[in-house]
């Protein structure tokens, strides 16, 4: 009975939805793994991160469904790297490398690593390459993988680059100094080229970025969720979207 009341509740979710106002960027910070497997009888963590990695699938579908045009899962941070022990983290790597191929095999989805390649093993690093590479011809929804990926990293990196391709041109300090502007560090960052997230979800009832684009939620609509990841439901998601539809967005007017 609960199941088909949810069903019902769905299609009124999904029939009130306004096409034009949908958001065109979504990213999502995908917590509660760990807590969720603590509470299956104290469970190891990699069982709570294989099963995330299950529903982020499942998320991809729904947000293919509506016509979303990018989705950014925030999957590893550079704090992850630092902070998590190795038998952990070794395992939470090799369900994100899998992941990574389980998205490309399906032959839907566009891949983009935004984060640090050189910080991760090369067996992971190689992986990920081979799920961008294989999806590079693809003209479905882009789907960024954010892995080994800090906010104030990324804004470092788009100013060395700057920096570096200015320095190949001949260009002087002055003349850079006067050419730096929002525009063209946003063209350095690992999104570039991507519109920026209109909506940013984070699960597990936690409010705050932990270092997710910070660059690029400047102007972005925020939704915290009670569920953990891995009871992330459908029906979570499209009350989300509702959320969002529902929000005058004034960009500073």
């Amino acid at each position: 009975m609960r199941n088909l009341i949810y069903r019902i509740y769905e299609r009124s979710l999904e029939r009130g939805l306004v096409p034009q106002d949908l958001p065109r960027h979504v990213g999502v910070i995908l917590d509660g793994n760990r807590r969720w497997a603590e509470r299956q009888g104290g469970a190891k963590a990699s069982h709570g991160h294989a099963v995330g990695a299950k529903k982020t699938l499942e998320f991809l579908g729904w947000c293919n469904d509506l016509g979303i045009k990018v989705v950014t899962l925030y999957l590893l941070s550079t704090d992850n790297l630092k902070g998590r022990e190795s038998e952990e983290l070794g395992e939470l790597q090799d369900i994100i490398a899998g992941l990574a191929a389980d998205i490309a095999s399906l032959g839907t989805y566009k891949i983009r690593m935004v984060g640090d390649k050189s910080a991760l093993p090369a067996a992971m690093a190689a992986a990920m390459v081979d799920a961008e590479m294989a999806t590079e011809q693809v003209a479905g929804m882009q789907v960024n993988l954010a892995v080994a990926y800090g906010g104030r990293k990324e804004i470092a990196d788009a100013m060395r680059s700057i920096l570096k391709h200015h320095a190949n041109e001949g260009t002087s300090i002055d003349d850079l100094a006067e050419l730096l502007d929002p525009d063209l560090i946003t063209e350095h960052l690992y999104t570039s080229g991507q519109p920026d997230p209109d909506l940013v979800i984070r699960t597990s009832g936690e409010q705050r970025l932990s270092g997710f684009l910070l660059w690029q939620s400047a102007q972005s609509e925020f939704y915290f969720e009670e569920a953990l990841w891995p009871d992330f439901r459908r029906v979570d998601f499209l009350r989300a979207i509702r959320a969002f539809e529902s929000r005058h967005r004034r960009f500073g007017k």
